[in-house]
């Protein structure tokens, strides 16, 4: 059972955490989204984003996904959209990403994310990246995913909801090993590349995934 100082850590963590949130509460602004992404920085498969606005009871464990071992991501996740007041999850193709780029998609999403609230929320805090078409009061935390709870939640979502349709997609196209690095750029999965060349779910736009030789 862990020890007292060790659950009054994670609750003096988790009340930093939800301090932004409470200071915009406090300026009229509830209720917050927050809003995340995942897979930015893949070499195939979607980017996902998140858009939560969480319940008033912090859930102990929520930081960013990355800092969330794998078994204990998907448990949390399902934690998050049990309490939350609203939550939705929005993918963007590897096909729209090549038709535009990474940050137009990523836009695309967090915004669909956050149209499919079932609340609206008075404003809005993301991880980095800006909103200005979002129609509230949005904030762009650089670090938001480990700083703000509510960022910290969407991160969860978009991670956990990312990682299942890259397991899916492993089994359409089970050369390159999706389901263990999740499309982004392992030593296996460029040797894959080099190998079979890149699948439907690639983003041909990424240099590494379409092998540049030098003419000979």
């Amino acid at each position: 059972m862990p020890g007292i100082g060790r659950v009054c850590g994670e609750y003096f963590r988790l009340g930093l955490m939800r301090g932004l949130e409470d200071a915009l509460g406090r300026a009229g602004l509830s209720p917050i989204a927050g809003i995340d992404e995942a897979g930015r920085g893949c070499l195939a498969g979607p980017v996902v984003a998140a858009a939560v606005i969480p319940g008033e009871t912090a859930l102990p464990g929520i930081d960013d996904s990355k800092k969330i071992p794998a078994e204990f991501r998907d448990s949390l996740a399902e934690a998050v959209r049990a309490t939350a007041c609203a939550w939705a999850v929005v993918a963007v193709p590897a096909s729209a990403i090549d038709a535009g780029n990474i940050l137009r998609a990523t836009r695309v999403a967090m915004l669909g994310a956050l149209s499919q609230l079932a609340i609206r929320p008075g404003a809005v805090v993301t991880d980095a990246v800006a909103l200005p078409e979002s129609g509230v009061p949005c904030l762009a935390l650089v670090k938001g995913d480990a700083l703000a709870y509510a960022v910290a939640c969407a991160s969860i979502l978009a991670k956990s909801a990312r990682d299942r349709l890259m397991v899916d997609l492993d089994r359409r196209y089970p050369h390159y090993g999706f389901a263990r690095h999740k499309g982004y750029g392992a030593p296996e999965h460029l040797a894959a590349l080099e190998r079979h060349g890149p699948s439907p779910v690639h983003r041909l736009t990424f240099g590494p995934v379409v092998p540049r030789r030098e003419a000979a």
